[in-house]
């Protein structure tokens, strides 16, 4: 019996196509857990605002059916179905929802992430180190995992030209003031060494006056502050009215007349939802944080 030959060419083109079979992407997760990139995902739940407000800014609104309900940003996301918190995500609702797709942030609690992966979902779970410059490799491991590489690309290259010109702005500073950053309109509650927010002041050319202490959040000792002396303030508020009243109440201590920051006036507003966020937007945050502290800087833009 005879067999008729296969054009090289053909014959090329279905070697690589038998060869693709099966090989599909695995990556690891921030837990280490391997994940198997196959198809793109069509159905994503995010359990963090800052993968919610990533999704988005990379054209994957449509496709997520879940977010939790501290999820704001865009405005678009309050239209999702809401899955819980972070730390207590209904997991009945999530199975129900039928995601091919669940990516978690170490927000997250390990009981409830391991309780998902034990129910079998397809969870990614990511992390955000201390340095701002984390958040680019953030932002290509959620394009990587659904499959939008280049608009991530895209995203990251415009994220660090953002960077690189605050960075090259404050090139010309000589003198970094001490900063005391204050959080969520509670006085004294702050940033110590390992929080992103401690670069954050870093790379705005301020000395976080708590950043020696090897924590992420703390409640500053009075004491300390005084000793400390900040020249500058930074109130973290999710409104003006929340930081009128923060500024307020950090004024009237009789304790803290002598302050610099408060005597020359210098306590300034920083919006609280970009800025602890570890999302595009924080880079908008250092930008304004960098001009709040060395407005000479950028004068030229003005």
């Amino acid at each position: 019996m005879s067999c008729k030959k296969i054009p090289l060419a053909l014959f090329l083109i279905l070697l690589c196509s038998i060869s693709l079979i099966g090989q599909n992407k695995v990556i690891r997760d921030a837990l280490d857990y391997p994940f198997v990139i196959k198809s793109a995902p069509q159905r994503i739940i995010s359990l963090a605002p800052n993968i919610t407000e990533i999704l988005f800014v990379l054209g994957l609104g449509d496709r997520v059916i879940g977010v939790t309900r501290y999820c704001d940003y865009p405005k678009e996301a309050m239209e999702k179905e809401i899955i819980g918190g972070m730390v207590n995500p209904n997991l009945e609702r999530i199975l129900e929802l039928n995601p091919d797709l669940v990516i978690g942030f170490r927000g997250n609690t390990l009981k409830a992430l391991e309780r998902m992966r034990n129910l079998d979902l397809p969870l990614f779970t990511l992390e955000m180190g201390a340095g701002l410059e984390s958040i680019f490799p953030l932002i290509m491991r959620i394009g990587t995992i659904t499959q939008v590489e280049e608009k991530a690309d895209i995203l990251i290259r415009s994220l660090r030209k953002k960077f690189s010109d605050t960075i090259i702005a404050l090139l010309s500073v000589r003198h970094e003031p001490k900063v005391f950053l204050s959080l969520h309109g509670m006085g004294l509650w702050t940033c110590g060494k390992d929080s992103f927010l401690n670069d954050l002041v870093r790379k705005a050319r301020g000395v976080n006056i708590a950043g020696n202490i090897p924590r992420k959040w703390l409640n500053y000792n009075k004491e300390q502050f005084l000793h400390e002396n900040p020249e500058v303030i930074i109130i973290l508020s999710k409104s003006l009215e929340e930081f009128s009243k923060t500024k307020e109440r950090i004024k009237n201590e009789s304790q803290f007349e002598e302050i610099k920051a408060i005597s020359t006036g210098r306590i300034y507003f920083l919006d609280e939802n970009p800025s602890t966020r570890p999302g595009p937007r924080l880079i908008d945050a250092l930008g304004k944080l960098a001009r709040l502290l060395h407005p000479q800087c950028f004068e030229q833009e003005l």
